[in-house]
């Protein structure tokens, strides 16, 4: 009888610990969607258990509490708010859980799509998010004289010899710690440009015979040219068409980059400006981008559409495209909806 009892505790054991691996290791949904969760003050281990479960984040609070036993973690948790996914084990929400990594600790900065480096510079000026803001003459710094404390990315290899950090700081939503410095926010900038751009992306450039640096400054005009990815993807096609055609891109975007004015309509005084960036007088792609384009007009850029369209214009009213497949019905359009 005794020697049965024993079985029965070895074989409750043995199922316990299983199924605890089982969910330490398996047992969540492949589910990478960040949901924020919350330790308030005071809060137990049960506490915080039924709420992850609640939340999706675990699926059993009994093995969630054994292994903080077994673990002796009951008093490592830390209140704040945390980032946590459905695809992390438990071992990995207890880790965060009990880590120095709560939200308060960080902060949120945001770059918009189209901004280039002096708007990003403002930006953290205005809203006093670095102590030593010198973000503009870091990014501002020749690619060649590289001085950052990390590697530099393979894919700034492709650039000009000339060329700063314009058109490479992707445009996003990031999450830096409040001590983090200017360099900090550069590289979570270009890590995560190396990150979208994919390994096809990079293949289907090389396959047309061009450099990353060529779609990066011609994805910059498309950008702050036009707003839907379908009309930038006939606006790409339009320039390209131009380039093959050794015709000037007539780029406003350009026009606006020199003058750091945007207007409805640039004069002819406008168009003869002196600079290289200037695409009324020089034909082909500028020097370099003229912004950090977003993900949709890179993609444009890559793939571009064919269309009988030879000229555009965005209407004053509405910001619509509307688009000329020559030279006398971008007239009328222009007396039409740029008045």
């Amino acid at each position: 009888m005794f020697r049965k009892i024993i079985l029965a505790i070895i074989f409750i054991i043995l199922i316990v610990t299983l199924g605890y691996y089982f969910e330490l290791y398996y047992s969540v949904e492949k589910n990478n969607k960040e949901i924020n969760f919350i330790i308030t003050k005071g809060s137990s281990v049960k506490q915080i258990s039924q709420n992850l479960v609640k939340t999706g984040l675990i699926k059993s609070d009994t093995f969630f509490n054994f292994y903080i036993w077994l673990k002796n973690k009951q008093a490592d948790f830390k209140a704040g708010e945390y980032i946590l996914k459905p695809n992390m084990d438990i071992k990995e929400v207890v880790n965060e859980l009990t880590s120095d990594r709560a939200l308060s600790k960080e902060k949120i900065i945001t770059i918009i799509e189209g901004w280039n480096i002096n708007d990003i510079h403002n930006y953290f000026e205005k809203n006093n998010l670095f102590l030593d803001n010198n973000f503009s003459s870091l990014a501002k710094n020749k690619i060649d004289n590289w001085k950052f404390k990390v590697t530099k990315p393979k894919f700034l290899n492709q650039t000009s010899d000339l060329a700063d950090l314009e058109g490479f700081l992707f445009p996003d939503t990031y999450r830096i710690f409040q001590d983090a410095t200017v360099e900090d926010a550069i590289i979570k900038m270009l890590n995560n440009f190396d990150n979208k751009l994919t390994l096809q992306m990079r293949q289907d450039i090389a396959s047309q015979g061009k450099s990353i640096y060529q779609i990066i400054t011609m994805a910059s005009l498309v950008e702050k040219e036009v707003r839907t990815q379908e009309d930038m993807q006939i606006v790409s096609g339009i320039f390209w068409n131009r380039i093959k055609n050794n015709q000037a891109l007539q780029s406003c975007a350009t026009l606006a980059y020199i003058l750091n004015e945007k207007k409805p309509q640039y004069s002819i005084e406008d168009t003869k400006i002196n600079s290289p960036y200037n695409t009324y007088q020089n034909p082909g792609l500028p020097p370099g981008p003229i912004a950090n384009p977003g993900l949709n007009s890179i993609k444009a850029a890559i793939y571009p559409k064919n269309t009988n369209y030879n000229y555009f214009l965005s209407r004053l009213d509405t910001g619509e495209t509307v688009f000329s497949k020559n030279f006398e019905e971008h007239n009328r359009n222009k007396a039409k909806y740029l008045k």
